[in-house]
């Protein structure tokens, strides 16, 4: 036997034969689902639109034009959000309100003696009436 000088010397292997793969056959799809008095089993999928849409869905529907929706779409979470926002400085100004009037109520009746006190009661029992 001669030495090999180069590895492309090697026979080649003996080609095997593949395994048969399997074939797709497609079966017949069975029957609609029936009750047992013949009646048909219905199953029906109700889909409910976000409620982000619904709106923008109806205004196409109305025959409204796409400029319209697409304000909607744009316009309609910009003024939530600016409600929100408002809302904010709002409560605060608010709570400084009533935290200035408890105040000035306080030192009103603390500084003012006897005077001070029934103006206090007087303001107390007009604010109940009204």
């Amino acid at each position: 036997m001669n030495a090999r000088r180069y590895q492309f010397d090697n026979p080649l292997p003996t080609p095997q034969q593949e395994p048969h793969l399997p074939v797709y056959q497609p079966q017949p799809m069975p029957g609609p689902a029936v009750y047992e008095d013949g009646r048909p089993i219905v199953v029906q999928h109700i889909h409910h639109a976000p409620p982000d849409r619904t709106v923008q869905r109806v205004a196409l529907g109305a025959g409204v034009g796409g400029g319209a929706v697409a304000a909607g779409v744009f316009l309609g979470p910009m003024l939530a959000t600016l409600l929100a926002s408002a809302a904010l400085p709002i409560a605060f100004i608010a709570l400084a309100l009533v935290s200035a009037a408890w105040g000035i109520g306080k030192v009103v009746s603390a500084v003012g003696g006897p005077e001070g006190e029934s103006a206090a009661k007087n303001v107390a029992k007009a604010r109940r009436r009204g």
